[in-house]
């Protein structure tokens, strides 16, 4: 049989839902494929492959994932051999691709999915763990209360337990005697937000699937925006500024449409304004800054360089000072999209500009702050973090 058709038979007697680190690991040990041939047949680096295969190793120290592998490659072993299309017999103790026993399989797809909108919330929680015993079939959700007592918050069937851990969503924490506790992983994290994201949309019945594995990376928080008098609830992401999705665009050239020292810059104006909202007036109105004729040194009482405090009354200082230096309009557009988050879109919206004309007026913008800060305090001068 040919490589490449070996490696997509074998493929699919592996469940749908294990990650491709651990099939390639089954179909090297178990199924007997050379890491060569599984590079050629999935289209890969095989150098990425062994290193795969080594890492899958190094992993089944923990128990949960010894015994889902484990649990895969018994499954396998007592399946039905498949047929090839001409239909010759086949011995069946050969190593020719076999379907999975289903009483050794463990739980299907939607099963962890719906368990994981359930157990991953609940290790989401503060001070929960997830607790193994090696006897029980069985495995636990522990949260420590204030008081120092723990109590239960859920349980969950040990094969789903053992998926978890293969799918790298919860992580080994410790191991006292015969109990191992496991904690919710940065990727758990993402898959419940992915997995939330889909549920709701399912009930809000979309036409159309909505961007669900964009919103595993988000990270929602809401800002105080004094506009025009009046105090509007701004929602951002705050695990990724515009500027970063818009330094990921490219021009007709090919290059990126802000370069890393444009972005710097913006990421350092942000900075100082996030330091400037840790003194006491968070409400502060920015938008006089922005005004015709501002004068530098006008930062009304306590906010000047020489004022008390220190830290969020000098950041207020370098934003005025950054902001006067482009003026009006400029001014507006990098305020709006490197502090306030707001999309280009949204920008563009608010101040009665054509669309797709904020793109250019930020980028020049951000040259202009650049060169202020390369002529002001050097180009690594006065740094925040």
């Amino acid at each position: 049989m040919p490589a490449v058709l070996c490696v997509d038979v074998e493929a699919e007697a592996f469940p749908t839902w294990l990650p491709d680190d651990a099939r390639r690991y089954l179909l090297h040990t178990e199924g007997g494929i050379a890491i060569r041939a599984l590079a050629r047949g999935e289209g890969c680096c095989p150098s990425t492959v062994s290193r795969q295969v080594r890492r899958v190793e190094q992993r089944r120290e923990d128990p949960l994932i010894d015994e889902a592998l484990a649990n895969l490659v018994a499954a396998r072993r007592d399946g039905v051999p498949k047929r090839r299309a001409n239909r010759e017999p086949e011995d069946p103790m050969s190593a020719h691709p076999r379907s999975l026993n289903p009483a050794k399989a463990g739980p299907d797809e939607a099963t962890i999915e719906r368990e994981a909108r359930r157990i991953l919330r609940r290790l989401s929680e503060a001070g929960a763990v997830l607790a193994v015993a090696q006897e029980l079939g069985k495995a636990v959700v522990l949260r420590e209360m204030p008081d120092g007592t723990s109590t239960r918050t859920a349980v969950v069937d040990r094969p789903v337990a053992q998926a978890f851990a293969l799918k790298d969503w919860i992580g080994r924490r410790a191991a006292a005697g015969r109990v191992t506790t496991y904690e919710i992983t940065a990727a758990g994290r993402a898959a419940l937000k992915r997995l939330l994201a889909e549920e709701a949309a399912g009930r809000a019945g979309f036409a159309e699937a909505p961007a669900v594995f964009a919103e595993q990376h988000r990270d929602w928080g809401f800002r105080q925006v004094d506009e025009d008098g009046t105090a509007r609830r701004l929602r951002y992401n705050v695990a990724e500024s515009p500027l970063a999705a818009l330094s990921r665009r490219r021009d007709r050239d090919g290059e990126p449409f802000l370069s890393a020292e444009l972005v710097a810059a913006g990421e350092r104006l942000r900075e100082d304004f996030e330091l400037a909202q840790m003194g006491p007036r968070v409400t502060q109105n920015w938008d006089r800054f922005l005004t015709a004729g501002t004068d530098r040194g006008q930062f009304g009482a306590g906010d000047g360089p020489g004022g008390q405090g220190g830290g969020p009354e000098a950041a207020r200082a370098r934003v005025a000072a950054a902001l006067a230096e482009l003026g009006p309009g400029l001014g507006d557009m990098v305020l709006r999209v490197c502090c306030y988050l707001e999309g280009l879109e949204t920008a563009e919206r608010r101040m009665g500009w054509s669309a797709r004309s904020g793109k250019i007026v930020l980028r020049i913008a951000l040259m202009r702050l650049r060169r202020y800060y390369d002529g002001a305090a050097g180009r690594y001068g006065a740094l925040i973090g």
